[in-house]
C-alpha cells in the first residue's frame, strides 16, 4: 500500500534505530553501483539509500537512472558516511517509472532561470524551485490562517465580471461568439447581446468592489484569488495571470488599514521564517552566490534572511506623497539626474522612485499616504484638501510596490461626482452604489500581489519564478 510510506524530511528528523520504513521518491544520483540519492519533494535534502553489492541484480542496477521513482523498504541505519546522521539500507527496491538518463533535460549542472521557464513542468524537481514552492505554500496557508483568526470570512469572488474595478482597460474578453463572423449590431459593432451572458464580460483584475458588498455586510472579508491583467509587459515585475488578496473592512479608516498591511505582512513572513527555515537558507545562500557575480554597487547590503528579519524587527516608515516627492527631488540621484522618469508633484512614481525611497532613503519599508487625486481610482475617499486621496501604497525592498490600498469613498454624492469625471457609468454600478444608498458606512481595503510577496521572500529575481506556469505576453506554453 502506497499511504504506509514515510516522508523523507520525517524520516531524517528522527533517530536511526533499525526500524523498517518504506519510502518512495525519484533518483537524484546513483554511484559506486550502490548508493541511491532519494528526494519525494518534502525538502531539499537527499535520503541515502544503501543498495548492498550483490544483493541486487545488473538488469535493476542498469535502470536505477537521474529521475526514475522509486519504492525502496529497508531499515535505518546510522551513517558512516558525513552530512548525514542515517541512511536507508534497502531490502527490497520497486522501479514504479523508468526514465531515460540521456533525455532527461536536468542534468547535474547549474542551468539557467530562462532555460528552466521553458521545461517549468519539471523544474519543481530542482532544489531551487523545490524551496520556492514549499515557502509559497508557507505563506498561502499563513495567508488563510491569519485573517482566520481575525474572524475575517474568505469570499469567493467571480472570476468573470462586466464591471473594471481598476479603469484601467486592460482585461481579457470572455466570450462564446464566433471569431470570424460575429453578429453585428446596425452601426458594425459586435452585438454582445448575442453573447453566453447577453453581455461583454472580462476575466477580473480584481475582487475588491465585490469585496466591499460583503464586507458591508459581513463586516470583515478578504478574498484570495486569480486576477488577469492584458497588458503587454515583459518586466520581472509583471505577469497576465496572478493571484491576489484582497481584504476588505467596514469600519475602519486609513490608518486601520494601514496597520492591519504592516501586521499582515510581517504575519506570513514570521510564519515562513518559523516553518520552511532550511529553504529559506538555501534560498539565501543560492542568492549571496549570484550576487557574488554583480559589481559591488549592484550587490544587496543586507543577505535575504537578514533582510526579511530587518522587515519584522521595524516599524515601516510613513509618509505622505508630498513628502515622497520633496525627498526625491532633495536627492542625489535627482540632481545628478541618475532618474529615468521625472518628478514632479502629480506624477505616479515609477518603480525607480518607489526603490530609492525604500533602498536608498529609508532603508526599510515605506508606506506612502494621500497621493494626488487625479492618478487614482474613482473609489478612493476623497481628502479634505479636495487634492487628494486617502490612499496608500506599501513599498518593499527590491520590488517596489507590493501592497495598494485605500480608504474607500463611502459619500453616495462624491463618489457620483467622481465617476462623473472619470468617465465610469454609474448606471452599469448601480449595485455598488446601493452599499452608499442603505447604511453606508466608513470603510478601507488593500490588494497584496501574492506573487510579489513570493518573490520578495524567496529572493528571486524574476516574477515568473515565483508561480508555477507564467502567463505572459506571447507565453501560455503549460
Amino acid at each position: 500500500m502506497f499511504n504506509k510510506r514515510i516522508k523523507i524530511k520525517q524520516l531524517l528528523a528522527q533517530e536511526p534505530d533499525n526500524q523498517e520504513v518504506t519510502v518512495m521518491g525519484w533518483v537524484r544520483s546513483f554511484r559506486n553501483n550502490q548508493f541511491i540519492a532519494l528526494n519525494d519533494g518534502s525538502t531539499n535534502s537527499n535520503l541515502q539509500v544503501v543498495a548492498e553489492l550483490g544483493k541486487f541484480n545488473d538488469t535493476l542496477l542498469k535502470r536505477l537512472t537521474i529521475s526514475a521513482s522509486l519504492k525502496i523498504t529497508g531499515a535505518v541505519i546510522p551513517s558512516l558516511g558525513k552530512g548525514q546522521k542515517l541512511e536507508l539500507k534497502a531490502a527490497t527496491i520497486e522501479i514504479l517509472g523508468d526514465s531515460d538518463a540521456e533525455k532527461y533535460p536536468l542534468q547535474p549542472k547549474k542551468h539557467s532561470m530562462e532555460f528552466l521557464r521553458e521545461i517549468a513542468h519539471l523544474r519543481f524537481r530542482t532544489n531551487t524551485f523545490g524551496a520556492v514552492f514549499r515557502v509559497r505554500h508557507s505563506l498561502a496557508y499563513a495567508v488563510h490562517k491569519f485573517f482566520n483568526d481575525k474572524g475575517f470570512v474568505y469570499l469567493h469572488t467571480p472570476i468573470i465580471t462586466a464591471s473594471d474595478a481598476e479603469g484601467a482597460g486592460e482585461m481579457f474578453r470572455v466570450t462564446t461568439l464566433p471569431a470570424h463572423n460575429p453578429p453585428l449590431t446596425e452601426n458594425g459593432a459586435i452585438d454582445y447581446k448575442e453573447d453566453f451572458f447577453g453581455r461583454a464580460t472580462n476575466l477580473t483584475v480584481s475582487g475588491q468592489l465585490e469585496g466591499e458588498l460583503g464586507a458591508t455586510a459581513l463586516g470583515e472579508i478578504y478574498t484570495f484569488g486569480p486576477t488577469f491583467r492584458a497588458e503587454n509587459s515583459n518586466t520581472p515585475r509583471h505577469l497576465a495571470e496572478f493571484w491576489m488578496i484582497e481584504p476588505e473592512m467596514a469600519f475602519c479608516d486609513l490608518e486601520d488599514n494601514m496597520n492591519l498591511a504592516e501586521e499582515f505582512i510581517k504575519y506570513i513572513i514570521r510564519y515562513a521564517m518559523e516553518h520552511n527555515r532550511e529553504d529559506l537558507e538555501f534560498l539565501a545562500q543560492r542568492l549571496a552566490d549570484e550576487e557574488k557575480q554583480l559589481p559591488l554597487d549592484k550587490r544587496s547590503e543586507l543577505g535575504l534572511l537578514e533582510k526579511l528579519d530587518f522587515v519584522l524587527n521595524n516599524n515601516f516608515e510613513r509618509i505622505t506623497y508630498t513628502q515622497a516627492v520633496d525627498i526625491l527631488l532633495q536627492s542625489p540621484a535627482y540632481k545628478k539626474k541618475k532618474f529615468q522618469y521625472e518628478v514632479k508633484w502629480g506624477i505616479d512614481m515609477q518603480s525607480e522612485h518607489e526603490r530609492y525611497l525604500v533602498e536608498k532613503h529609508f532603508k526599510k519599508p515605506v508606506i506612502v499616504t494621500d497621493y494626488p487625486l487625479e492618478i487614482k481610482a474613482f473609489y478612493m475617499r476623497r481628502n479634505d484638501d479636495g487634492k487628494t486621496v486617502a490612499a496608500m501604497d506599501i513599498l518593499a525592498p527590491g520590488i517596489g510596490e507590493i501592497v495598494g490600498g485605500s480608504q474607500r469613498e463611502e459619500r453616495l454624492n462624491l463618489l457620483l461626482q467622481r465617476m462623473e469625471a472619470m468617465h465610469v457609468p454609474a448606471e452599469e454600478l448601480w449595485w455598488y452604489l446601493d452599499t452608499r444608498r442603505f447604511g453606508t458606512v466608513p470603510h478601507a481595503g488593500f490588494g497584496l500581489g501574492f506573487e510579489r510577496m513570493v518573490q520578495f521572500v524567496t529572493g528571486m529575481s524574476n516574477i515568473r519564478d515565483a508561480i508555477a506556469f507564467p502567463r505572459t505576453p506571447g507565453s501560455a506554453e503549460f
